[in-house]
Parts: structure tokens; C-alpha cells; sequence
């Protein structure tokens, strides 16, 4: 299927390593510029590296998605070097770092980091992107969610109640920018072997007795087998995929949409 995304500009934060990278390939892939962006001291060196694979323009960019001035920089540096940017993908995201259940083994003071980086960051590339994608006329944002922000998962209450606020404001956000061209999706990967679900189960780890202790590869084969309905983990690249097709002319008529990339982990009745 023809995507008909070749010399376009992609811009994607978190992307250097997990879904975010696996995006940014798919992109170059389909003959888009990229630009990576992401704290991650060797996103320069892996975005040399999605240019040699792919034969494609790339950018390394450092930048923080909690820094609006930041984000602005990396956007404007960006246009400069690879032109106007067409599809905004936004994965930089964070949990707690710790075990949630019950919300009360957190206390107030775990919370306003993980909202920071997930909702601020969500936001302030919102307000950096969106007018140059209104004076264009046209454009895409993905945002990466999580089925955590569906269902309430009691794991890590920061970082669902963050993922939830994320699919919020994108329907907001497609609702004022449908009629400037621009659509706004949602994409919500369920269980993925990344760095960020492996925090979670070391956060569940290292607060259960020593007995009852699994390993990571144990623990993740029982959560899978218990809550995913196909019995496999989603990968970063099934992801990538629904992320670039929602981003082409092939879902020229899907905005404000919260797609679920999960396996059936989540159906709405």
C-alpha cells in the first residue's frame, strides 16, 4: 500500500530508542525526512544511523518536552534543515517509578513529575506545532497513549491518569484544528517490551516478598497470558505501523480517534 508519505517531514519526540525509533524507521522507510528528538545523549548517532539504513534526511535533536523554548528550537531547527514539518508524533513519556496499587503506597510527591513530562510535554508541543501546521494548511499529530488510560489501571495512577489526560486533550485538539486541515489521533500500544514497561515491573518487584518474586520474563508471560485475548506482546513496530498509516492521505478521514494497539486487551462494549 502506497502511503504516499515520500518528502514529507516527520518530527518525533522519544525517538530514540522503543516505539518512538521504530517510527521514525517506518517514516524513513516511506521516504519522509525525520527528525528525532529526545533527551537520550546518542540520538544524533541514531539518527545517522535511520539515515544510512534508509537513505533518507534525518536530525538528532536533544531537547525536553517540559522546556516550551526547547521545544520550540528543535522545531524550528527542524523546519530549517529538513522544511516544513507535515506529521507530529509525540511518544516522550515517563511513569513514577513506583508501585501504585493502592494509590496510597504513593504519596502527592510522586505525582508532579510524571504529569510534567507527560501532559506538559503533550502540551507545550501542541502549542509550538500546531500554528505552523494552521498556516500551512494542512498536517498530522499521533499522540502515544496508553490502554492505561482507558481502563484506570491501578499499576502506576500518575501515568494513567496522565495517558488519560493525553487522549483528552487530543479530541480537544482535533475538534479546534479540523477546520485547518490538520487531524489529531491517538494511539494507545497495550503490552510492549520497552524500558518503561520494565520499570513497572521492577517497581512491582521490588515491593513484593522475595518469595513471591518472579522474573521479568516470568512475570510478563503471566500478564500477557492473563489480560491480552491474541497471547503476544505487541511490538514496537505494530505500533509504528498504525501510527504512520493514521498519519497518511489513507486516514484522511480519521481525526480525534483513540486507536488501541493491544492485542484485545481493551474492548469497548
Amino acid at each position: 500500500m502506497d502511503l504516499n508519505l515520500a518528502g514529507h517531514v516527520a518530527f518525533l519526540t522519544g525517538a530514540a530508542h522503543g516505539i518512538g525509533l521504530a517510527t521514525a524507521e517506518l517514516f524513513a522507510a516511506e521516504g519522509c525526512s525525520v527528525a528525532l528528538c529526545d533527551l537520550a545523549p546518542n540520538v544524533a548517532e541514531v539518527a545517522e544511523q535511520v539515515a544510512r539504513r534508509f537513505g533518507t534526511r534525518t536530525l538528532g535533536l536533544r531537547g525536553d518536552v517540559t522546556d516550551f523554548a526547547a521545544v520550540q528550537r528543535a522545531l524550528d531547527e527542524a523546519c530549517e534543515r529538513l522544511g516544513p514539518i507535515d506529521h507530529v508524533v509525540h511518544g516522550a513519556a515517563i511513569g513514577s517509578g513506583k508501585f501504585g496499587f493502592p494509590f496510597t503506597n504513593l504519596g502527592p510527591e510522586d505525582w508532579p513529575r510524571t504529569l510534567e513530562v507527560n501532559i506538559m510535554g503533550m502540551v507545550n508541543l501542541a502549542h509550538a506545532a500546531a500554528p505552523l501546521m494552521v498556516a500551512a494548511g494542512r498536517g498530522t499529530f499521533v499522540f502515544i497513549a496508553s490502554v492505561a488510560g482507558q481502563i484506570g489501571s491501578p499499576t502506576d495512577p500518575p501515568y494513567s491518569a496522565s495517558k488519560a489526560a493525553n487522549i483528552n486533550f487530543a479530541q480537544c485538539m482535533a475538534k479546534d484544528l479540523a477546520r485547518h486541515g490538520v487531524r489529531v489521533n491517538t494511539v494507545c500500544p497495550g503490552m510492549v517490551r520497552t524500558a518503561l514497561n520494565q520499570s513497572v515491573w521492577r517497581s512491582w518487584h521490588d515491593q513484593t516478598p522475595e518469595a513471591d518474586r518472579l522474573s521479568y520474563d516470568e512475570w510478563s508471560a503471566r500478564k500477557i497470558e492473563s489480560v491480552v485475548p491474541l497471547g503476544r506482546w505487541q511490538t514496537p513496530e505494530d505500533v509504528a505501523a498504525m501510527i504512520v498509516f493514521l498519519s497518511s492521505d489513507r486516514a484522511a478521514q480519521v481525526t480525534g480517534q483513540t486507536i488501541n494497539v493491544d492485542g484485545g486487551f481493551v474492548m469497548h462494549w
